[in-house]
């Protein structure tokens, strides 16, 4: 929707009356661990994906400093110009044989990755097919290839199958996340497999939240399914969050990387990661691969996690992944328990609309190799109080503006 200049302080108001307006916060990571310093207080983080507790690794930031030394801090060219180095083209080979692929290309952020794919592998009035939970950026992807776009109920395999049956012509591409970032949970990926492959659709799977978790050796969503590379031909995956630094890649047959590579306007038409940042990322993925004590560690924190905020009639949302969704319901009760957790020493996030469904605000923990037993147990004793008074039904609308927001995306697609 357009708006006049005028107009804009009035939706502000709107937005803050309606609990939506966001704030930042400024934040500084103080010691190895998850506390940051905001305003003079300290506050243990559970909001952040950095699931492995690689962020703020002594290697990551060596390895950052050295490159920097010798290259510089930053690319000053697209890829396709003069700025791809060296430590770009290793991590993308990194890259590709950690993920079981032939080739992989990297993107300055996940966002742009999957603009890339969906935008180059789908032309005007092509079918696309996502579900209703999927990551902003493939919807907007979809919008950028100009493509018509369906979307099936969230986790719902059969409807997508339906769809593709029904649907003359049927969809080119099905889109999904592979751990859904607000919910935790994953996606149907063997159904959504055989039903791509039943219609020579592409299959791709942002497996954001999946990569370097889920899976025996940690290679995300489709380790977690046995699933060949051949039943997924693209798969998306980010930097920033388990391992610790910062952009994202895709991974595929040798012919689709180069068509990214030659086609992909988020690719072609930006500057290239700093090297730097990719020689940080090496790093990562290495320590990711040699230290599995970390991805069991961040498990058996979730498991513990769980356990007592069951115990403790805490509302969670069937998750096995370090993502645990409180839900609460309307975007009041899910700020009034940030604020309570943030009071005990503890910074949770409430998630609104348009982020989350109206109706379905929550606040979002998340956990990290890097957290200890005793502020997990901690957390749970503040959840509990703090979401005592703060719960109210999911399935409420909050107020006419969330109402006329949520009809709005509706009408969008």
């Amino acid at each position: 929707m357009k708006r006049a200049p005028g107009a804009l302080e009035a939706a502000l108001a709107q937005l803050e009356a309606a609990h939506l307006r966001r704030a930042r916060i400024t934040f500084e990571a103080t010691g190895g661990g998850r506390t940051l310093a905001a305003d003079g207080r300290a506050l243990i983080d559970f909001s952040s994906n950095d699931y492995l507790g690689l962020a703020r690794t002594p290697a990551l930031a060596a390895a950052m400093a050295a490159c920097a030394a010798a290259s510089g801090a930053g690319s000053a060219a697209a890829h396709l110009v003069s700025g791809h180095g060296s430590e770009h083209a290793r991590l993308e080979q990194e890259l590709a044989a950690y993920t079981g692929r032939e080739r992989a290309v990297l993107f300055s952020t996940g966002y742009m990755a999957n603009l890339a794919v969906l935008s180059a592998l789908c032309g005007r009035a092509e079918r696309v097919l996502l579900d209703r939970l999927c990551h902003a950026s493939l919807i907007d992807g979809a919008r950028l290839a100009g493509a018509a776009l369906k979307r099936y109920p969230h986790l719902d395999a059969e409807a997508a199958a339906r769809a593709l049956e029904s649907d003359c012509p049927p969809a080119t591409l099905i889109a999904t996340d592979g751990v859904f970032s607000m919910d935790g949970d994953l996606a149907p990926l063997p159904e959504l497999a055989r039903a791509a492959a039943r219609h020579g659709a592409w299959l791709v799977v942002d497996d954001a939240h999946g990569l370097g978790v889920v899976g025996a050796s940690g290679r995300g969503v489709l380790e977690h399914y046995g699933l060949a590379s051949e039943a997924v031909p693209v798969l998306v995956g980010t930097l920033g969050k388990a391992f610790g630094s910062f952009g994202a890649f895709v991974a595929g047959a040798a012919d689709l990387i180069e068509w990214l590579i030659q086609k992909a306007r988020p690719y072609v038409y930006t500057t290239a990661l700093p090297q730097p940042v990719a020689a940080a990322t090496r790093a990562a993925l290495a320590l990711a691969q040699r230290e599995s004590w970390r991805r069991e560690r961040v498990h058996a924190l979730t498991a513990r996690f769980r356990a007592r905020a069951h115990a403790a009639g805490v509302p969670l949302s069937p998750s096995s992944t370090p993502i645990q969704p409180v839900l609460l319901g309307s975007a009041a009760a899910a700020l009034a328990a940030q604020r309570a957790l943030e009071q005990a020493g503890f910074w949770v996030v409430a998630i609104r609309p348009p982020t989350v469904p109206s109706g379905r605000a929550r606040l979002r923990v998340t956990l990290s190799a890097a957290h200890t037993e005793a502020q997990v147990d901690a957390l749970v004793e503040a959840l509990a109080a703090a979401c005592a008074p703060a719960v109210e039904p999911a399935h409420a609308v909050d107020t006419p503006a969330e109402a006329a927001d949520a009809a709005a995306r509706k009408a969008s697609v």
